[in-house]
């Protein structure tokens, strides 16, 4: 790839009526954008890569196709991520002659950054194009996790061409996929039919509910930590708060919770990808739903500025920084084993993979305190079922 400007459309918006935040307190003042006068000729220096999927295709939400750039006007009015943090805006990817092209071309582009170091960040555009998302991790050859932040299972037991709504189809049946683990946050059981959940769960995929979630949302936290990409669906909240898209529903995340669960994905220290789907400006009101959905980058860009890189690093020669715990459960050969970050306050399970190898699974100070009551935690059965099958 010999110029990445050749995949993208500059950055054309119209400036506010009026900025509260001005200056060097604005999000624009620690970004490198491409502009029609301005290309970006170096990106070596960036961190991470905001890119614009204006693609409408494959889906009833053709509205999407305007998405990006009414969720980078609000973004851009937003403030300075904190920290230092370097960031890059390549624009609006350009549309491929068919939909195949598209997903082909954003393939490529996604795996150009990663072999730069770069972080890509999606702004949808429909969710239709998660599948690229798939093909570019899966020519590496190794296992993924992927969580969806979505009010339903994007996945139909009828024979349909895969598109917004049923993608997982084509990650599923085609057969190249590496996808060896799906986490569902959020899904509401009377959007999703009961045959595709059973299916999913029988994979021994995690899907946690709304009521669940919200419950005890940090809980998900260890969810983001294993997970290696992050999608998230705007109509996973409910529609009083983000009525811009084509299926919302009364229930769902409220702006703040989702927001909270977008900086989590941005601590992880295992993520490749992070993508915000299905906004459609043409169903909005007063541009309240483009607003939360750049306060959700916002979010997953300050969590990304903040991040600590642990999990490369949890090995017994690392007592100083990391704690290990031996608890004894009745009915266990062995004992289990948690681990602590002294820096982060982070817990990690590590489980035997065969032999002398091991994996560090993400859990949660909850997961040890049940061991200590002589409890199996569901998160280390679930793990070794995994892990072991």
């Amino acid at each position: 790839m010999s110029d990445l400007n050749y995949y993208f459309d500059p950055v054309s918006i119209e400036a506010p009526a009026y900025n509260h935040i001005t200056g060097q307190g604005c999000f624009p003042h620690n970004i490198t954008v491409h502009t029609e006068n301005n290309p970006l000729a170096d990106l070596s220096k960036s961190k991470i890569a905001l890119l614009g999927v204006p693609e409408g295709r494959n889906s009833p939400n053709t509205g999407t196709v305007k998405g990006p750039d009414a969720v980078r006007s609000q973004l851009y009015s937003l403030a300075r991520i904190p920290g230092k943090a370097r960031i890059c805006d390549l624009g609006n990817m350009k549309q491929g002659n068919t939909f195949s092209d598209t997903l082909a071309g954003l393939a490529d582009v996604l795996a150009y950054l990663s072999s730069a170091g770069i972080f890509p960040v999606i702004i949808g555009g429909s969710s239709s194009v998660i599948p690229a998302l798939d093909r570019w991790l899966s020519q590496q050859k190794t296992k993924y996790t992927l969580a969806s932040v979505d009010p339903r299972i994007d996945y139909s037991n009828d024979k349909k061409d895969p598109g917004a709504y049923n993608w997982l189809n084509s990650i599923l049946s085609g057969g190249k996929s590496t996808m060896s683990h799906f986490i569902n946050i959020g899904y509401q059981t009377y959007l999703n039919d009961q045959q595709v959940i059973n299916r999913f769960l029988r994979r021994r995929s995690e899907l946690v509910r709304i009521g669940d979630v919200r419950q005890a949302i940090y809980l998900t936290e260890p969810l983001f930590r294993d997970s290696h990409a992050a999608i998230f669906d705007i109509s996973s909240v409910r529609q009083s708060d983000a009525p811009g898209t084509f299926s919302p529903s009364p229930n769902g995340f409220y702006g703040e919770e989702i927001c909270l669960l977008a900086r989590y994905a941005g601590i992880s220290d295992n993520l490749k990808v992070f993508g915000l789907f299905d906004v459609n400006p043409d169903l909005d009101m007063r541009s309240q739903t483009s607003g939360l959905a750049a306060q959700i980058l916002w979010f997953f860009l300050e969590g990304f500025s903040q991040k600590q890189y642990e999990s490369p690093v949890i090995t017994t020669a690392n007592s100083g920084r990391f704690i290990r715990y031996h608890v004894r459960v009745t009915g266990l050969e062995d004992d289990l084993i948690f681990i602590r970050s002294n820096l982060t306050d982070r817990w990690w399970m590590e489980i035997s993979a065969g032999g002398d190898s091991r994996e560090y699974i993400a859990c949660s100070h909850e997961d040890y305190a049940r061991a200590n009551r002589n409890e199996v935690p569901d998160r280390w059965v679930r793990a070794v079922e995994r892990i072991r099958s």
